[in-house]
């Protein structure tokens, strides 16, 4: 005696399963999915491409700094935000090398008190 089995099409339902199209727990949708700003073929739009600006240079290359003083404050300040944190290279322009070292100098004036590590704004 053979047995069939029939799936019934009211399952997912059941089973509590996502209509937006993620997985079946519920995930977010995978690879493929929505895109917000898609373009016809299902890529971004190009304003980026239409707003490339130009590539910064490393300042400290440019001057041929061998080392950054911590020491000077003032030079320091630029490459920390209002609210204390360090700016990224990618904002800034700083080459691989000096980003080290000056992140080092910012920590080291910050450990001495040279520059604070918050805003006094901020609270």
């Amino acid at each position: 005696m053979a047995m069939t089995f029939q799936r019934n099409s009211n399952s997912r339902e059941h089973q509590g399963g996502s209509q937006r199209g993620g997985s079946q727990r519920g995930g977010p949708p995978q690879r493929g999915g929505y895109q917000r700003n898609a373009g016809p073929n299902g890529q971004r739009s190009t304003n980026r491409q239409q707003l490339q600006r130009k590539k910064r240079t490393c300042r400290f290359c440019d001057a041929k700094d061998v080392y950054i003083d911590y020491k000077n404050e003032k030079r320091l300040q630029r490459f920390v935000s209002e609210q204390g944190k360090i700016i990224p290279r990618r904002i800034t322009g700083t080459c691989a090398k000096h980003q080290r070292q000056l992140v080092t100098a910012i920590k080291r004036a910050r450990h001495l008190a040279l520059i604070s590590f918050v805003n006094d704004a901020v609270s």
